[in-house]
């Protein structure tokens, strides 16, 4: 039957003071419900993903504030969505199953967060429940740590040097921060080299979990995202060009690192398989890709992940030029979370948003010459929960 997103919408991310928690659902959920032309009436579910407002924001049961978007959502059913930092794209999906059910005929998604009402180590402490607490969160592992397990792994079983490793890392964050510089709701956009990342001292790029520097994390970020989707018939009434998220795929590993390799996201590549292979592509036929560069290791596992490259090469898609704006495959054209921002319950569904404008030709940020197909990659916690969409323009 297939999925069709017909509206989206997208607040600026970053440390926003003006915009509560309750304002940023309002705000991403009006622009998205204006943009696909019907009548709030006609939205047949809500689906809100957040990974914590009660952490962050002393909040739960998020899923009824969306009705202040409009009075004709009242008495619509809502639902709120976790999966940690995939938690966008887990709303997606559930979307996706009541539309192709036939339960719904337009569905509503908003992913949503608020994190910069806490301080430094307060989002420290409600991300590291992500984790596993036992073994983890309650030891003290960040989730920098987490992913500094992940750069560790990957240089000792690949044999890279620390130089050789710094210089990726350092290669990614450039690239991102660059590509910020074209996205006007970007939180952190930066002209900057990777060699001006290499040369910044040690004060100013501080280790934040050994490998990794203040440069490969990603940003404390407040923001939301919504899409409105709806099936093929309601879409060809309603617009002219079509954008189908024609797979959203995901695959669960294990919770504590310690059961899973540190070197590759091997459920990720489980979640690739099965998305490729739903919406009949290879690697080959990607024009471009949102990924979830949390960390800037994960962005190269991420190549990996994707096929991009083969295992242990991912330094390759950035010294052939393959991942840039003019390459042949470009990621995180948006800045990724990298530089874009990262509000968590929001970066799935942000995705979605952006990888559908690329396909419609009004991009937030650089716009790639007539793209026909992008997938998003959106991983939950360290890589436990992995979601893999791909967004096609059909007309």
């Amino acid at each position: 039957m297939g999925v069709y997103v017909i509206g989206t919408g997208h607040t600026k991310f970053g440390k926003l003071k003006d915009k509560d928690l309750y304002q940023l659902i309002v705000d991403a959920g009006k622009e998205a419900l204006e943009d696909s032309g019907i009548e709030a009436k006609e939205i047949g579910a809500i689906f809100v993903a957040n990974y914590d407002a009660g952490g962050f924001n002393n909040q739960g049961h998020l899923g009824p504030i969306a009705l202040e978007i409009h009075p004709d959502l009242r008495f619509k059913p809502t639902t709120k969505l976790e999966s940690a930092c995939a938690s966008g794209s887990a709303a997606i999906l559930a979307a996706m199953n009541a539309i192709e059910a036939g339960k719904i005929d337009f569905a509503l998604v908003i992913g949503v967060e608020k994190m910069t009402a806490l301080d430094t180590p307060g989002v420290a402490r409600v991300l590291a429940t992500g984790s596993h607490w036992p073994t983890e969160g309650s030891k003290g592992m960040t989730f920098p740590g987490l992913f500094a397990e992940y750069a560790k792994g990957y240089k000792a079983h690949y044999g890279f040097s620390d130089e050789e490793l710094r210089v990726m890392l350092a290669k990614v964050s450039a690239k991102n921060h660059k590509n910020a510089l074209e996205n006007p709701l970007a939180q952190l956009p930066l002209d900057i080299t990777y060699q001006d990342i290499l040369n910044t001292p040690d004060e100013k790029n501080p280790i934040i979990a050994e490998p990794l520097r203040l440069y490969d994390c990603s940003l404390i970020s407040d923001g939301a995202a919504a899409l409105v989707l709806t099936n093929r018939e309601n879409a060809e009434k309603l617009k002219d060009k079509l954008v189908e998220i024609t797979a959203m795929e995901c695959a669960t590993d294990y919770l504590p690192m310690s059961k899973r390799p540190n070197y590759e996201f091997v459920a990720g590549k489980v979640a690739v398989k099965k998305a490729y292979e739903r919406a009949g592509i290879t690697v080959n036929d990607i024009d471009f890709a949102e990924v979830h560069d949390c960390f800037t290791i994960a962005e190269i596992l991420a190549y990996e992940t994707l096929g991009i490259t083969k295992d242990g090469e991912g330094y390759k898609a950035l010294d052939e030029g393959i991942v840039y704006k003019d390459g042949r495959l470009p990621v995180n054209l948006s800045g990724g979370l990298k530089a874009k921002g990262h509000p968590v319950g929001a970066t799935g569904v942000s995705m979605g948003v952006i990888a559908t404008r690329q396909l419609l030709g009004n991009a937030i940020g650089h716009q790639l010459d007539s793209p026909e197909i992008g997938v998003t990659f959106n991983i939950g916690g360290s890589a436990a929960s992995n979601y893999v969409g791909v967004y096609k323009r059909v007309k």
